[in-house]
């Protein structure tokens, strides 16, 4: 079984518990201001594994789906018996990076709450249109299909957006985040990966 579907059957087990118990959501939440005053720093990482509702569950879930067996199969291709090693380490690094930006911006704010699995999806996101930038994806509503690259940008625009129209706990601002982590990770463990990037997209026109 792939670690995709493993981290989906997971995420969905302990999502639907926190349906039910709404405790153990307050539990596993990311909260910055018990990250630094009560030193709960599992929340970085926990606050991945639990969800708003169903459908911020099956977006996020839906989305590492489709690009986490992709980034599987390059990692396997790239290095070997180490490729579940680095898919863990991209993934899982990819909530905790993403959490950052809020530990420092509301660590003093007790009431700022934010969940869900963006960051580590966002990671695989960004890593598979790095590694193929020319791959044709379908974003909804928009019924036509765009190479990765545009994906990417329209990406981030509706991240901003829906960022600053805050109110469902979801951290939005965590795909850029963890978007940005995927790339930095790319390119730091396969230092071709930004000059094949760019040279894919330069050689479609």
């Amino acid at each position: 079984m792939s670690l995709s579907v493993l981290i989906i059957i997971l995420t969905v087990a302990i999502s639907l518990m926190g349906f039910r118990d709404s405790s153990l959501v307050g539990k596993l939440i990311h909260n910055p201001y018990s990250v630094v005053h009560r030193k709960e720093h599992y929340r970085m990482l926990t606050c991945g594994f639990v969800h708003a509702d169903y459908m911020h569950l099956l977006l996020n879930m839906y989305a590492l789906y489709l690009f986490g067996g992709a980034v599987e199969s390059y990692f396997d291709y790239m290095f070997g018996a180490n490729a579940r090693l680095y898919f863990m380490i991209l993934y899982l690094l990819g909530i905790i990076f993403s959490n950052i930006p809020d530990v420092i911006k509301y660590r003093d704010q007790s009431f700022y709450n934010s969940l869900g699995a963006s960051g580590g999806v966002s990671s695989i996101v960004f890593a598979s249109i790095i590694l193929s930038p020319l791959t044709k994806l379908i974003m909804f509503p928009i019924p036509i299909p765009m190479p990765a690259y545009i994906f990417a940008i329209i990406y981030v625009g509706y991240s901003i957006y829906m960022d600053k129209r805050q109110g469902d706990k979801i951290n939005h601002m965590a795909h850029l985040w963890g978007g940005l982590w995927g790339v930095v990770f790319m390119v730091a463990v396969y230092p071709d990966a930004l000059k094949g990037f760019f040279n894919q997209i330069l050689g479609s026109f």
